[in-house]
């Protein structure tokens, strides 16, 4: 560089220096920029480490709920459809789901382009554990929310805590619906609930045990644990003959052969039922437990939206 300005006149050597010098610095401000926001975006995972319960989504936020039969704490994360306050006459259905930290990206994205009239609740895992379970793990309280069989392992029921779905969907009935439906303009004939693994073998007691809590059911990949003790509560004399009157959506993902066989079951037995006020779509899709994350969301929503429209 030093080479080609020598041989160029002065005015014109200048005039690239000057050039140069604010190219230099235009790179200089845009590191300068860049490094601000890695700083924050560190800060904010940080923070999101310690759980500070900071939510980077438009019009989503934070709501801290007890559980006040049992006297547990929880998040709610809310997230509003677009034009929500604009439309003060519009009622909106309501999507549940639970594992709500791993789940609300991709619900996010997904009801912004597929279903974007619906409201969002994510469900947290209960905040106020102890500090020696969350050392643990932090979502450890979704092995005793989710199930509804004790462990027949001492140790394992004891660090675990199985088999107290119950008392989680009591939760939902009687604390979280009633908070959402009495803050929010919703449409109480058309809540949903989305599960994923442990999620969705819970949403399948649910769908059992207190089908009107929802109407709409997508289960996702419902843990192999969970299933076999969903076609035994099932095939109970007080279970197998009650209507359902929901619409149920279940996939699982190719490759999760030992889980899909026992999903077979669980479907097969709600096809026996012959109940004409239930309305079930069952659908493969590929990947494996994890990967097929992603397609039952996305197919899920789909089915979802077109299931509002009749």
């Amino acid at each position: 560089m030093l080479k080609l300005l020598k041989t160029l006149d002065p005015k014109t050597t200048n005039r690239m220096i000057t050039l140069l010098t604010k190219r230099k610095l235009m790179k200089t401000i845009q590191l300068f920029i860049l490094v601000i926001v890695t700083s924050s975006n560190v800060t904010f995972a940080q923070e999101y480490t310690r759980e500070k319960s900071k939510l980077a989504f438009a019009r989503t936020k934070v709501v801290p709920i007890k559980d006040t039969k049992n006297n547990r704490q929880y998040e709610l994360y809310i997230r509003l459809p677009e034009k929500y306050a604009e439309k003060t006459d519009v009622k909106h259905p309501v999507i549940y789901y639970t594992d709500a930290l791993w789940h609300v990206e991709i619900l996010s994205g997904a009801t912004e382009y597929i279903l974007e009239n619906a409201i969002l609740v994510g469900i947290s895992w209960q905040t106020d554990i102890s500090e020696e379970l969350k050392k643990i793990k932090a979502h450890m309280s979704r092995f005793r929310d989710y199930s509804f069989v004790k462990s027949k392992k001492p140790a394992h029921q004891a660090k675990y805590q199985f088999g107290q779905a119950n008392k989680h969907l009591d939760f939902i009935r009687n604390d979280v619906i009633p908070y959402v439906e009495g803050n929010y303009r919703t449409d109480s004939a058309q809540r949903t609930y989305f599960g994923y693994s442990l999620g969705g073998g819970f949403g399948g007691y649910i769908l059992l045990t207190q089908p009107n809590t929802f109407k709409n059911y997508i289960l996702g990949s419902p843990s192999k644990g969970s299933t076999p003790h969903l076609y035994k509560l099932g095939s109970s004399e007080a279970l197998k003959h009650k209507a359902l009157n929901v619409n149920v959506f279940i996939s699982y993902g190719k490759q999760e052969q030992a889980l899909g066989k026992r999903a077979d079951q669980f479907i097969a037995l709600l096809k026996a039922r012959k109940d004409q006020s239930l309305f079930l779509k069952h659908i493969i899709v590929e990947g494996t437990h994890q990967t097929a994350f992603p397609m039952t969301t996305l197919r899920g929503i789909y089915w979802l939206a077109n299931q509002l429209k009749k």
